[in-house]
């Protein structure tokens, strides 16, 4: 399959209801789901390298959703729904849906960033209506703990949607706060930076903005350095009942991810293995062969 099926789930809250989009690939029914989700302001065609990779390889259904307020998703009544309890509880009700589809045997989870955070609190959340124990678990460039010179940084431009003429005027000023991502193709970051735009109107010259609502900055915004500390505690907790086999990849001139939290995650809670990319910050976009190989081979290895 070179190109995802477009899917919806429905996901309760309490301003009625919203739905979730995820993009599908490999086959429907098979029962090894690997489940792949994106950062803060991301979307789920970030993952369509290494999505058509481990399709190719494997007989894998691959799932990447959109979490709710990117992408193909809605956008929330509530700006301050936009946090960690409502996406992995709109997770658990895509894997319900998925399962009840086709059965899953094994499941995977890969998490990019605030992705990871998500796997994180499914997998060390005891006794969560998941189809199956989740098997191998991939944090890129994340742990429970985040420097906070990452969250100021991020905040910088995190809600500003902006107006551009052409995709590319967006590709180059997404790459002017994306460089950490590490090298890219003109070609490779055109691809990435696509499915991260929309139109403002319907009008054949309408300009572009990007594809998230505005919004998630709101919770994200009130954060303070204690309160980050405060869910630090909270996620070590959350990663010590991990029982899946983790790989964590991590950029090597990461901002986020600090090298003492990598080393610590290998020796606490599933003392995870760490593989390094150097001349990438935060966060590698698996798309380079070397970053695929890594994550692929752990996978289905």
């Amino acid at each position: 399959m070179t190109q995802p099926t477009l899917n919806y789930v429905n996901c309760p809250d309490a301003g009625g209801g919203h739905r979730m989009a995820y993009w599908q690939w490999g086959r429907a029914d098979s029962a090894h789901l690997i489940v792949c989700v994106h950062g803060l302001s991301r979307q789920g065609r970030d993952f369509d390298v290494l999505a058509r990779a481990l399709s190719e390889r494997a007989d894998v259904r691959v799932v990447c959703p959109d979490v709710v307020g990117r992408g193909e998703s809605d956008w929330l009544k509530d700006p301050m729904g936009y946090q960690l309890r409502t996406y992995a509880g709109d997770m658990l009700a895509m894997l319900g849906q998925l399962h009840a589809q086709a059965p899953v045997v094994s499941l995977d989870w890969v998490g990019t960033s605030m992705g990871g955070l998500i796997g994180i609190a499914i997998c060390g959340t005891p006794n969560l209506p998941l189809p199956v124990p989740m098997r191998r678990l991939v944090l890129n460039d994340v742990g429970p703990a985040i420097q906070w010179q990452a969250i100021v940084r991020i905040g910088t431009y995190l809600g500003q949607a902006g107006h551009f003429g052409s995709v590319q005027e967006a590709a180059d000023a997404m790459w002017a706060i994306s460089q950490s991502f590490g090298p890219h193709t003109p070609e490779q970051w055109l691809a990435l930076s696509r499915p991260m735009l929309r139109r403002v109107s319907e009008a054949a010259d309408a300009k572009w903005r990007l594809h998230y609502d505005p919004a998630i900055a709101v919770p994200f915004k009130q954060e303070t350095e204690e309160s980050a500390r405060q869910g630090e505690t909270m996620l070590w907790q959350l990663y010590d009942n991990i029982k899946a086999e983790t790989l964590v990849v991590r950029g090597r001139q990461s901002d986020l991810l600090s090298t003492g939290t990598a080393q610590a995650m290998t020796q606490r809670g599933p003392r995870a293995r760490v593989v390094e990319f150097e001349g990438v910050g935060h966060a590698p976009t698996l798309i380079a062969p070397d970053q695929v190989a890594a994550v692929t081979d752990f996978l289905l290895g």
